[in-house]
C-alpha cells in the first residue's frame, strides 16, 4: 500500500511540476515574443532547454521544500498530506491560468503544504515560512521594481544619442541572452520544489532519508518542468508581454536581467523559495515605469498583486479540502 501510493505521490508532483511548467513559461519568454527577439516557438525550446539545465543547479530550494515547511513524518498519514498540498496547489494553477493572472506556482505549492498541515495537525514550521517565504515574497517583487527601474535609468542614459533602430536591434539580440538567463533562473528555483516534495513522500514513505536529492528525482522534476515550459502558457505570456505595459527590446532585457540575478541570488544565497512571476512581472512595471507612471496599467497590476496576496491562503484551504476528503478513502 506504501509503495502504491508513494507511486501516485510522484506522479501527482511531476503533474504538478508540468502544470508549473505551462503555467510559469511566460515568465522567461513573454518578454521577448512580445518584443519579436524571438519567435513564440524558438523561445518556448529555448526556455524548455534552459530550464532543464536550471534544475540541475543546486538543491538548496529543494532542502527548503522538502524539509523546512512541514513535518510529515513516516506512514500512510505523511503521503496523504504531501498528496492533498500537491491536489490544492495543481488547482490553483489550473484556475489562475485560465484566468490569466500570472501567480506563483512556488506560492501555491507552498500554501498547499501548509493548509494540508494545518488540517491534519502537522507540525508547521511558521518560522520557516516567515523567514523563507513571506519576507523575500515582499522583498523580490520590491528589489525587481526598484532594480528594473534604476537598470533601465542607466541604459537610456548609455544609448541616449544613439539611433533607435540598430539600437533596438542590438537589445533583440541581447534579449535571447536575457530570456536564457531568465529560464536557467526558472529552472534553478521551481524544479527544486518538485524534488522537494518528492523527496518530501519517499521520506514518509520510508524509502528515503535525509536531504539528499537521489539523480532520478532530479532528473524527472527537470524533464518535467521542461516538458510543460514548452507546451506554452500562452494566456499569461500576453498579460506580462502586452496588458502590463508595451514593451520595447531594451525594457525587455533589462526586466529579464534583473529577474535573472534576484532569481540567482534568492536560490544560492539564501535557499530561499521565490517567485519568478512575482519578480519578473515587478521588474517588467520598474522598466515601465521609466517612460511614465500613467504608462504601466495599474488596473491590470492590481488583479494580479490581488492574486498574489490570495495565492498562499487560497491554495491551502483546497488543499485542506482535499486532505479531508482523501482521508475519506485512505
Amino acid at each position: 500500500m506504501e509503495l502504491a501510493l508513494v507511486v501516485v505521490v510522484v506522479v501527482v508532483a511531476l503533474s504538478f511540476d508540468f502544470t508549473n511548467g505551462f503555467h510559469d513559461a511566460a515568465n522567461a519568454i513573454a518578454t521577448s515574443v512580445s518584443t519579436r527577439a524571438l519567435t513564440p516557438r524558438i523561445a518556448l525550446l529555448m526556455a524548455a532547454a534552459f530550464n532543464l539545465l536550471g534544475a540541475f543547479l543546486g538543491t538548496g530550494v529543494a532542502e527548503t521544500i522538502g524539509s523546512g515547511i512541514v513535518d510529515v513524518g513516516i506512514g500512510q498519514h505523511g503521503m496523504v498530506v504531501v498528496l492533498a498540498a500537491l491536489f490544492g496547489a495543481i488547482g490553483w494553477n489550473l484556475l489562475t491560468w485560465r484566468l490569466g493572472l500570472p501567480s506563483s506556482s512556488s506560492h501555491a505549492l507552498i500554501g498547499a503544504l501548509a493548509g494540508a498541515g494545518i488540517a491534519s495537525s502537522t507540525t508547521v514550521h511558521w518560522p520557516v515560512i516567515l523567514d523563507k517565504v513571506v519576507v523575500p515574497m515582499i522583498v523580490s517583487p520590491l528589489t525587481g521594481f526598484v532594480l528594473g527601474y534604476l537598470v533601465m535609468v542607466v541604459i537610456l542614459w548609455v544609448v541616449r544619442a544613439k539611433a533607435p533602430a540598430p539600437t533596438h536591434r542590438r537589445f533583440r539580440m541581447m534579449q535571447t541572452v536575457s530570456a536564457a538567463a531568465m529560464a536557467l533562473g526558472h529552472g534553478l528555483q521551481d524544479a527544486q520544489k518538485t524534488m522537494g516534495v518528492i523527496v518530501l513522500a519517499l521520506v514518509a514513505g520510508g524509502f528515503h532519508t535525509g536531504e539528499s536529492i537521489p539523480w532520478w528525482v532530479k532528473l524527472s522534476a527537470a524533464l518535467a518542468i521542461s516538458a510543460g515550459t514548452y507546451s506554452g502558457g500562452w494566456r499569461i505570456m500576453r498579460t506580462l508581454g502586452r496588458r502590463i505595459i508595451h514593451l520595447d527590446p531594451a525594457r525587455g532585457f533589462a526586466a529579464e536581467s534583473v529577474s535573472a540575478v534576484v532569481l540567482y541570488v534568492a536560490a544560492l544565497g539564501f535557499h530561499a523559495p521565490i517567485s519568478t512571476t512575482h519578480t519578473i512581472s515587478s521588474a517588467i512595471m520598474g522598466v515601465g515605469a521609466t517612460k511614465r507612471l500613467s504608462a504601466v496599467r495599474w488596473g491590470v497590476a492590481r488583479s494580479m498583486v490581488g492574486a498574489w496576496v490570495l495565492t498562499l491562503p487560497a491554495a491551502g484551504l483546497v488543499a485542506a479540502a482535499f486532505y479531508f476528503l482523501l482521508r475519506l478513502f485512505l
